[in-house]
């Protein structure tokens, strides 16, 4: 009679233990510790960065200028003798709601009239005309009178990293509203709410060789410059406001058919 085999399960509770249990232990907390912290650090890094492209592209898509008016003004000896162009434009410039300061010492305008484009710079820059080893490249004679400096804008030349015109390479400011008098002609500076008046200059060749003697209410008898700008009536003009940071704004007008015996004419809008 053959036997019953009967199979039995060993039962082991006992763990393995261990130096190397103990070091594959510490590998893993390691590991892991290590990897916490690069996610740490990178989510703090990447945090950074997105509130600073955040901010930035905020200040980029708003666009801090905005022309309110323009008005243009020509030359004359006389309530019936008087230029065949708009010599000077003045631009009503503010800020729009929400925008940050603008500085308009950094702001670039480009004026073209289809046939010239002239790219203008604040007449306190010394940047933009320094020559090499020079400090100074802002207009001759700037200071902080507005008056003065249209005055010098409109019939003075510049000797910087070269002699030129004043008409074709500056643009001059003045204060309308400015409730913390925080602008000046040294620190133009536009907080919210403030008022600014443009100044560019769209003296012609004609108006130059007229001779005329006034231009709105600066005198103007020692000589205009020309800024090779020619704006006769029909002229489609187009200019170009553009800020350190921020859209850039723009300003297209047509003038009119006739400036008939108008010393200033309204452009835009």
């Amino acid at each position: 009679m053959k036997a019953n085999n009967t199979l039995y399960l060993k039962k082991n509770t006992k763990a393995q233990v261990g130096i190397g249990t103990l070091i594959i232990f510490i590998a893993m907390v390691l590991v892991a510790a290590v990897a916490a912290a690069v996610l740490i650090q990178t989510s703090g890094t990447l945090q950074q960065k997105a509130q600073s492209t955040g901010k930035q592209a905020t200040q980029e898509v708003s666009s801090n200028l905005m022309v309110k008016t323009i008005e243009g003004v020509r030359a004359k000896n006389s309530a019936t003798d008087m230029s065949s162009t708009i010599d000077l434009l003045k631009l009503k410039v503010g800020l729009n709601v929400g925008s940050s300061p603008v500085d308009v010492n950094q702001v670039v305008i480009s004026i073209t009239d289809g046939t010239t484009a002239n790219n203008l710079v604040y007449a306190g820059n010394e940047k933009s005309y320094a020559s090499t080893g020079q400090d100074n490249g802002d207009m001759d004679n700037f200071g902080s009178s507005a008056s003065e400096n249209l005055a010098n804008l409109l019939v003075n030349s510049t000797t910087a990293s070269s002699s030129f015109n004043n008409s074709d390479n500056y643009y001059t400011v003045e204060k309308i509203r400015d409730e913390d008098s925080s602008f000046s002609q040294g620190n133009p500076v536009m907080n919210t709410g403030d008022l600014i008046t443009v100044y560019i200059s769209t003296i012609s060749d004609s108006a130059v060789s007229a001779g005329y003697s006034t231009l709105g209410t600066t005198n103007v008898s020692s000589g205009m410059k020309t800024s090779g700008l020619n704006l006769v009536p029909r002229t489609t003009v187009n200019i170009v406001l553009t800020p350190e940071s921020g859209a850039a704004t723009t300003s297209d007008f047509v003038a009119p058919s006739s400036y008939g015996v108008k010393e200033t004419v309204q452009l835009y809008p």
